[in-house]
């Protein structure tokens, strides 16, 4: 342990009176904060009470080590994970900053020198799990210091509404009564409107400030399909990616080896992880992740928290994740670094089994059991979404955006139906049964089947009883997910995952709109144009590369003109096959890699201009 010499020697002196952005020059090394992070910095330090809701990726640490540095008092930070605390306190010794872990992973003389040191006033940080936090002995040391903030990262985990609810999350909820003057920060990438109610209402009840930085991140590609032979799907999402590293989920440990058996035979550098390694065998695969290049993390849900690898260009998953907020922070681990990442998602009949089976035999509060239903039928309907895939998983967080043009269905739109009649037919049933209900139920009533619960309520004599007989109760559920990813119906998870008519429903059964959705009944498998794979930039010629050149400069110019990144316009991949082919006309260019419909619409003919002018 450091004497305190020696660390106020390594706090670079600015610290004596700076402010936030001093501190993140001098102590951090960047010249600018990224958005929405000065604002929460600017609250913490008021003593205002704080939720945040941040993409990962987003520069949430900064947010309340910042404030941490210049708080006077000790800052607790409450972490989940052994390894995450370690990394943190290890980045921020480096920076110049004191700051300790207190936790079962040390040895116990290690862990009462870091708290002499913070009760010499050496440190002003200090992580700790909840477990440790929540002791009794633990409190009542803290008690006898001066507390300027408790941070709670991973805040999600504390509400049961939440998609990773943990109890030893939630004794949290007791440290407003014991340290009523502390300021509290609560910090999550995952949590939707009722989740993000309840966190608040648990740390801070009586004040506070929820601020939701947005959800987007639009450097991730999203893609879905029906899994149908894995093994060639994923050797096709994987066919570019040869010199890039990445995480492929599955669900089980056995199909966890299955994969990385296959992908090494394969000549890929594939790890296998999950929790029924011994210890030194995941850290040994996590270190050689970190470290080296063009490696697959085949993993379990047991890898990815606190992993700070910002250069993962791509997350597939072989199996479906067990609700939106699930799927959003897996992905979430791509692209950290803001250059363009890749997802794909594959999902079967054996999926939506499997997770209906862990959802039931998952304790004994049916409440919980219903809500994780309604996230999982959630995440189907994204999966069926018929339009643009970042709208519908952005829209589950009370997020709106236009088409992203960098999704599977933007780049490759599915054919699509007139749903309208049967849209109809079905908001007619959640509308006359009083939008109570759930899927189940209002099936039933379009189906015409005369269960119990219907004959008692009397909905076998409304106007909609039977009007959709001819179809099967499989055909249905696919049309609600739809409608629910098209924005016409909505889950309410805190009324028991009844199905209730949105403004746009309500305009759908009025026939003010229409409705198109992707017929079940035609494929389950979309026909794709085959398009070639990305030309590398070795390859081309001279004459190309001058004329790629050219490319990326009207790129710059109009993303500058449209104030975003120059990868939302087109790719470097889909730049330099532009290069190399030469399209000449819109259908030519369509067929380039990238170049969805909206993009051609919007950007084709200026594109295709450079070309013309180049090669004359």
């Amino acid at each position: 342990m450091k004497s305190a010499e020696h660390i106020e020697a390594d706090i670079p002196p600015v610290l004596s009176g700076a402010d936030p952005r001093s501190v993140l020059h001098h102590v951090f090394g960047y010249s600018a904060f990224r958005p929405g992070q000065e604002r929460i910095i600017e609250h913490l330090l008021a003593g205002e009470h704080v939720l945040a809701v941040m993409p990962t990726g987003g520069g949430k640490s900064l947010c309340y080590q910042i404030p941490a540095i210049l708080s006077d008092g000790v800052t607790v930070i409450v972490s989940p994970l052994v390894a995450l605390m370690d990394d943190q306190v290890a980045a921020l010794n480096a920076n110049g900053v004191a700051a300790v872990g207190i936790h079962s992973g040390m040895d116990r003389e290690v862990q009462l020198e870091a708290w002499e040191a913070v009760k010499r006033g050496e440190v002003k940080i200090v992580y700790m799990s909840p477990e440790r936090l929540m002791s009794g002995r633990m409190l009542a040391a803290l008690g006898e210091l001066k507390i300027a903030m408790f941070i709670i990262d991973e805040a999600h985990c504390v509400s049961k509404w939440g998609v990773s609810f943990r109890p030893e999350y939630e004794m949290l909820s007791q440290l407003k009564e014991r340290f009523s003057g502390v300021t509290f920060g609560a910090f999550t990438a995952t949590a939707d409107a009722a989740t993000r109610e309840d966190i608040a209402r648990k740390l801070f009840p009586d004040s506070g400030t929820t601020i939701v930085q947005g959800f987007d991140r639009p450097n991730l590609k999203l893609a879905a399909a029906p899994k149908n032979a894995w093994r060639g799907q994923l050797l096709d999402f994987l066919a570019d990616k040869g010199g890039e590293s990445g995480i492929v989920y599955c669900l089980s440990r056995k199909f966890t080896e299955e994969v990385a058996a296959f992908l090494s035979g394969e000549g890929f550098n594939a790890i296998a992880y999950h929790a029924g390694q011994d210890a030194a065998a995941r850290k040994t695969g996590q270190d050689r992740f970190m470290s080296e290049d063009a490696v697959i993390m085949v993993a379990t849900i047991a890898f990815g928290m606190g992993i700070d690898k910002p250069d993962i260009r791509y997350v597939c998953h072989l199996n479906l994740p067990g609700s939106v907020e699930a799927y959003y922070q897996e992905i979430g681990r791509a692209g950290r670094d803001g250059a363009p990442a890749e997802t794909l998602m594959l999902y079967g009949l054996d999926d939506i089994r499997m997770r209906r089976m862990f959802i039931d035999d998952d304790g004994e509060d049916q409440e919980h059991k219903r809500r994780e239903h309604k996230r999982l039928d959630a995440l189907l309907a994204y999966c069926e979404a018929p339009s643009c895939r970042r709208k519908a998983l952005l829209a589950y967080f009370d997020e709106e955006i236009e088409a992203c043009g960098n999704c599977d269905n933007c780049i490759d739109p599915p054919t699509l139906v007139d749903g309208t009649r049967h849209a109809q037919m079905l908001l007619s049933a959640v509308y006359r049964t009083g939008q109570v209900f759930g899927t189940a139920h209002v099936i039933d009533v379009v189906r015409g089947a005369e269960t119990q619960k219907i004959l008692e309520r009397g909905h076998d004599s409304l106007p909609t009883f039977g009007v959709g007989a001819d179809q099967s109760k499989q055909y249905w559920q696919a049309f609600v997910r739809q409608l629910v990813a098209g924005g016409a119906l909505s889950i309410n998870i805190r009324r028991y995952g009844c199905l209730e008519i949105t403004e746009e429903g309500a305009d759908i059964l009025r026939g003010k709109r229409g409705f198109e959705f992707r017929d079940p009944q035609i494929t389950t498998k979309r026909d794709r144009r085959k398009k070639r794979s990305p030309i590398a930039a070795a390859t081309l010629s001279t004459a190309d590369d001058e004329l790629l050149t050219k490319l990326k400069a009207l790129r710059l110019e109009l993303a500058r003109e449209k104030n975003v990144p120059a990868y939302v316009i087109f790719p470097d991949a889909t730049l330099i096959e532009m290069a190399s082919e030469h399209p000449l006309d819109l259908e030519a260019l369509a067929e380039i890699n990238g170049v969805g419909p909206k993009k051609l619409g919007e950007y084709g003919a200026q594109f295709l201009q450079v070309i013309e002018d180049e090669i004359g």
